[in-house]
Protein backbone atom coordinates (compact mmCIF):
# COMPACT_ATOMS: atom_id res chain seq x y z
CA UNK A 1 0.00 0.00 0.00
CA UNK A 2 1.31 3.75 -0.94
CA UNK A 3 0.93 6.51 0.39
CA UNK A 4 -2.17 8.24 -1.09
CA UNK A 5 -1.62 12.20 -2.59
CA UNK A 6 -2.22 13.97 -5.39
CA UNK A 7 0.14 15.47 -8.01
CA UNK A 8 2.24 18.15 -6.25
CA UNK A 9 1.66 16.85 -2.67
CA UNK A 10 4.12 16.09 -0.13
CA UNK A 11 3.42 13.30 2.64
CA UNK A 12 5.23 14.36 6.01
CA UNK A 13 5.18 11.62 8.52
CA UNK A 14 6.12 13.78 12.12
CA UNK A 15 7.09 10.67 14.32
CA UNK A 16 7.52 10.98 18.21
CA UNK A 17 10.85 8.30 18.73
CA UNK A 18 14.02 7.32 20.19
CA UNK A 19 15.69 8.46 23.24
CA UNK A 20 15.59 12.01 24.44
CA UNK A 21 19.29 11.67 24.61
CA UNK A 22 21.84 10.30 22.86
CA UNK A 23 23.23 10.00 19.40
CA UNK A 24 22.56 6.11 18.68
CA UNK A 25 19.81 5.84 16.07
CA UNK A 26 18.33 1.96 16.20
CA UNK A 27 18.56 -0.02 12.97
CA UNK A 28 14.29 -0.74 13.27
CA UNK A 29 14.41 3.41 13.57
CA UNK A 30 16.17 3.68 10.22
CA UNK A 31 14.39 0.46 8.81
CA UNK A 32 11.25 2.23 9.35
CA UNK A 33 12.33 5.29 7.99
CA UNK A 34 13.02 3.55 4.82
CA UNK A 35 9.64 2.08 4.79
CA UNK A 36 7.74 5.45 4.99
CA UNK A 37 9.61 6.75 2.14
CA UNK A 38 9.04 3.65 0.31
CA UNK A 39 5.33 4.23 0.81
CA UNK A 40 5.59 7.44 -0.91
CA UNK A 41 6.36 9.74 2.56
CA UNK A 42 8.58 12.87 1.30
CA UNK A 43 9.80 14.03 4.48
CA UNK A 44 10.36 11.90 7.56
CA UNK A 45 10.68 14.19 10.77
CA UNK A 46 11.95 12.54 13.56
CA UNK A 47 11.54 14.51 16.99
CA UNK A 48 12.04 13.60 20.42
CA UNK A 49 15.71 13.44 20.86
CA UNK A 50 16.14 17.27 23.43
CA UNK A 51 19.13 17.37 20.74
CA UNK A 52 20.29 17.33 17.22
CA UNK A 53 20.78 13.85 15.80
CA UNK A 54 21.74 12.46 12.34
CA UNK A 55 20.07 13.46 8.82
CA UNK A 56 19.64 10.72 6.10
CA UNK A 57 18.51 11.28 2.73
CA UNK A 58 17.10 7.69 1.02
CA UNK A 59 16.18 7.62 -2.28
CA UNK A 60 16.03 11.06 -2.52
CA UNK A 61 13.94 11.89 0.33
CA UNK A 62 15.21 13.77 3.97
CA UNK A 63 15.27 11.89 6.96
CA UNK A 64 15.59 13.49 10.32
CA UNK A 65 16.20 11.62 13.19
CA UNK A 66 16.01 13.40 15.84
CA UNK A 67 15.17 17.34 15.07
CA UNK A 68 15.84 18.67 18.65
CA UNK A 69 13.71 21.47 20.32
CA UNK A 70 13.38 24.61 19.07
CA UNK A 71 11.92 25.99 22.29
CA UNK A 72 11.30 23.59 24.97
CA UNK A 73 11.06 24.03 28.97
CA UNK A 74 14.30 21.58 29.68
CA UNK A 75 16.33 24.59 29.66
CA UNK A 76 18.72 24.24 32.82
CA UNK A 77 18.05 20.63 33.47
CA UNK A 78 21.64 19.21 34.41
CA UNK A 79 23.36 16.06 33.44
CA UNK A 80 23.38 16.38 29.78
CA UNK A 81 25.11 19.32 28.93
CA UNK A 82 27.50 17.73 26.32
CA UNK A 83 24.38 17.35 23.94
CA UNK A 84 23.92 21.11 23.64
CA UNK A 85 20.23 20.75 23.63
CA UNK A 86 20.66 24.80 23.70
CA UNK A 87 21.62 24.60 20.26
CA UNK A 88 18.52 23.65 17.66
CA UNK A 89 18.28 24.09 14.02
CA UNK A 90 15.67 25.35 12.08
CA UNK A 91 15.74 23.80 9.01
CA UNK A 92 14.61 25.24 5.28
CA UNK A 93 14.77 22.53 2.44
CA UNK A 94 13.44 22.74 -1.26
CA UNK A 95 11.74 19.66 -2.70
CA UNK A 96 11.66 19.47 -6.48
CA UNK A 97 7.80 19.59 -7.11
CA UNK A 98 7.69 16.88 -10.28
CA UNK A 99 9.74 14.12 -8.40
CA UNK A 100 9.46 14.97 -4.60
CA UNK A 101 12.96 14.61 -3.82
CA UNK A 102 15.34 16.84 -1.63
CA UNK A 103 16.78 19.89 -4.13
CA UNK A 104 18.72 21.34 -1.21
CA UNK A 105 18.71 21.80 3.01
CA UNK A 106 19.42 24.96 4.48
CA UNK A 107 19.83 24.75 8.63
CA UNK A 108 20.11 27.50 10.65
CA UNK A 109 21.80 27.15 13.73
CA UNK A 110 19.74 28.99 16.87
CA UNK A 111 20.67 29.08 20.35
CA UNK A 112 17.65 28.91 23.44
CA UNK A 113 18.20 31.15 26.68
CA UNK A 114 15.23 31.86 29.06
CA UNK A 115 12.87 30.76 26.29
CA UNK A 116 13.94 33.35 23.47
CA UNK A 117 16.13 31.89 20.59
CA UNK A 118 18.35 34.02 18.67
CA UNK A 119 21.31 33.00 15.82
CA UNK A 120 24.14 31.10 17.17
CA UNK A 121 27.55 31.90 17.80
CA UNK A 122 29.82 31.22 15.11
CA UNK A 123 31.48 28.78 17.50
CA UNK A 124 28.20 26.87 18.14
CA UNK A 125 27.59 26.58 14.40
CA UNK A 126 30.87 24.99 13.71
CA UNK A 127 30.01 22.72 16.21
CA UNK A 128 27.14 21.78 14.96
CA UNK A 129 28.43 21.62 11.81
CA UNK A 130 31.05 19.16 13.11
CA UNK A 131 28.61 17.02 14.95
CA UNK A 132 26.28 16.49 11.71
CA UNK A 133 29.62 15.35 9.72
CA UNK A 134 30.00 13.03 12.12
CA UNK A 135 26.94 11.51 12.76
CA UNK A 136 26.34 11.89 9.38
CA UNK A 137 29.61 9.65 8.06
CA UNK A 138 27.25 6.62 8.08
CA UNK A 139 24.15 8.12 6.35
CA UNK A 140 26.55 9.80 3.75
CA UNK A 141 25.83 12.94 4.58
CA UNK A 142 27.48 16.26 6.17
CA UNK A 143 27.02 19.77 6.41
CA UNK A 144 29.40 22.95 5.17
CA UNK A 145 29.43 26.21 6.99
CA UNK A 146 28.47 28.85 4.97
CA UNK A 147 29.59 32.34 5.70
CA UNK A 148 26.32 33.53 7.08
CA UNK A 149 26.47 30.87 9.76
CA UNK A 150 23.48 28.81 8.59
CA UNK A 151 24.72 25.44 7.11
CA UNK A 152 24.19 23.29 3.88
CA UNK A 153 23.73 19.93 3.74
CA UNK A 154 26.02 17.53 1.21
CA UNK A 155 25.09 13.99 0.75
CA UNK A 156 26.26 11.33 -1.50
CA UNK A 157 24.48 10.84 -4.45
CA UNK A 158 23.11 6.75 -4.27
Amino acid sequence: MRAHQQPGDLIVASIHWGSNWGYEIPREQVAFAHRLIEKGVGIVHGHSSHHVKGIEVFRGRLILYGCGDLLTDYEGIKGYEVFRGDLALMYFVEIDSDSGELMNARLVPMQMRRFQLQRASAADAKWVCNLLNELGESFGTGARLEKDGSLMLNCRKE
